[in-house]
């Protein structure tokens, strides 16, 4: 459900749209599946999703202004059903973003795959923020250190913490039956942050850009289910009949609508009835020979 409702975010996320306007189709899509938006006065927090622009690193409160060419946008939705809360977020582009602003969003991504890979049964939560800050710091982005990934489950944030970087304290063990967050935060420049006078808004402390993803895991007794994984349904509601391609991971696919990305995930080869061939996605995504549009191409060279 959580996913859903981001998916109807996400679908009208594009240039001249306010995250005013996001936050209210956020909040409908969520009442539609009775389900409660679970920021919304939380400790406070005035909407129904966190919308984070450019160098905001998280906790962006939806306001009056319109998205502009070039911005990256992550929305942060979390839903509350029966009990139990999904929480999710992605990064979006929003028109044509610079080389940079790509790398960071992709590289961000791949650290929460390459964490999402590690979890099962027996491994420490500690062992995530090595995994996270290793890619980072490979691509020169550093890790974003105040905020971390949570538990989650009838609580919106309880046990275990699980810190993005390497070193970290964290404490526990992973067992079957766990559900939990991770969420990096990496950014442009410096890992260190501050916060605006609305006391939500996270920012990098160089005003240079950040980007963030997040899934729901559960630990399974041989591995991990990711609880906010897209459907298929979903995937073929939000497709835009332009371009589509691979990203950065086996069993990953790239979709644009109109003037924003979203990544969509498959669990086999990728049949599109826009795309003029059945591809299988892999690491090897820049060299696909994919017959697409040229500022596909120019992302992936």
């Amino acid at each position: 459900l959580a996913r859903e409702v981001l998916d109807e975010g996400v679908k009208a996320t594009e240039v001249g749209v306010t995250t005013d306007e996001i936050d209210r189709i956020i909040h409908e899509a969520a009442v539609e599946r009775e389900c409660y938006p679970s920021p919304l006065n939380y400790h406070g927090f005035p909407k129904s999703c966190c919308t984070s622009i450019n160098e905001v690193i998280c906790h962006g409160i939806p306001d009056m202004r319109p998205l502009q060419n070039g911005d990256i946008c992550n929305i942060d939705v979390t839903v509350y059903h029966r009990e139990y809360h999904g929480d999710l977020n992605e990064t979006l582009f929003i028109g044509e973003v610079s080389s940079i602003a790509k790398n960071l969003v992709k590289t961000t991504w791949e650290c929460l795959q390459k964490s999402i890979e590690i979890v099962k049964p027996g491994v420490k939560y500690r062992d995530i923020g090595a995994v996270i800050q290793k890619h980072a710091h490979a691509q020169g982005f550093s890790v974003v250190r105040s905020y971390c990934g949570h538990g989650i489950h009838k609580l919106f944030h309880t046990a275990p913490s699980v810190p993005h970087y390497a070193k970290n304290k964290a404490v526990g063990i992973m067992k079957p039956g766990h559900t939990f967050t991770i969420e990096p935060m990496i950014s442009e420049g410096t890992w260190k942050d501050e916060q605006w006078p609305d006391n939500w808004t996270a920012v990098t402390a160089d005003g240079k850009l950040s980007a963030q993803f997040e899934e729901t895991l559960l630990v399974t007794d041989t591995g991990v289910e990711i609880l906010t994984r897209r459907r298929e349904k979903n995937a073929n509601a939000i497709q835009d009949s332009t371009l589509a391609t691979c990203l950065a991971a086996a069993e990953t696919i790239c979709i644009t609508q109109s003037a924003m990305w979203l990544l969509v995930y498959t669990t086999n080869a990728v049949n599109l009835e826009f795309c003029n061939r059945q591809f299988w996605p892999s690491y090897e995504y820049n060299r696909q020979c994919i017959d697409i549009s040229g500022a596909m191409k120019s992302l992936l060279s």
